[in-house]
């Protein structure tokens, strides 16, 4: 215990500040604002630096694509008519999507991880993040199964980022299963709720 504690307390302020606007950014989604993006945008930009500093690649570009999608989530969530996009369940095409994003970019990645980095844990790292880049894309989509894939993700990432030295960032990615968990059941139960009743 005292050497976890002494591993927070010797944390940069850097991580510090990407951890908490982090946490802001996954509560506000957890609460379907859209606001959520605006906290996205301090940390992804943070973590990109802190992710390529701990030589985790495919998470620092995952984080620079967060970023484009912040930006990007702000207009989308506002919808056509200034009315919000509904959540909605993923039907099939929306899985063949997610799954050929997962394969393109697992596979893209982990040849520019071996070939062009000198990542040691190339494998990891950029299924981390392909499963991440296919979870996002259905958050964007207000599709509720987006929480199941992005915690997958966040499983495979926590070991890796403990492994790299990033303890607070492990403790964070604990934090986003956790809150994953109870976004998809609130996410089902506000789509039950948006269901007309049959007459």
């Amino acid at each position: 215990m005292q050497n976890l504690l002494n591993q927070f307390l010797s944390t940069p302020l850097l991580e510090w500040i990407a951890f908490v606007f982090a946490l802001g950014q996954v509560i506000l989604a957890l609460f379907n604002t859209r606001f959520n993006f605006v906290a996205g945008i301090v940390s992804v930009s943070l973590y990109t630096w802190l992710f390529y500093t701990a030589g985790l690649y495919a998470e620092s570009m995952l984080n620079a694509y967060y970023l484009g999608i912040s930006i990007w989530g702000i207009l989308y969530w506002k919808g056509g008519k200034s009315a919000e996009l509904k959540i909605s369940k993923a039907n099939s095409r929306d899985w063949l999507t997610t799954l050929g994003i997962v394969l393109l970019a697992w596979c893209c990645i982990y040849y520019v991880l071996v070939h062009y980095t000198s990542s040691t844990v190339p494998l990891q790292d950029a299924l981390v993040a392909s499963i991440a880049w296919a979870g996002t894309w259905l958050l964007l989509k207000r599709k509720v199964e987006n929480w199941i894939v992005l915690n997958i993700s966040n499983c495979i990432a926590i070991p890796l980022q403990y492994y790299k030295g990033l303890e607070l960032t492990a403790l964070l990615t604990v934090i986003y299963v956790v809150v994953a968990i109870f976004g998809f059941f609130s996410w089902q139960k506000k789509l039950q709720e948006d269901i007309p009743p049959k007459i």
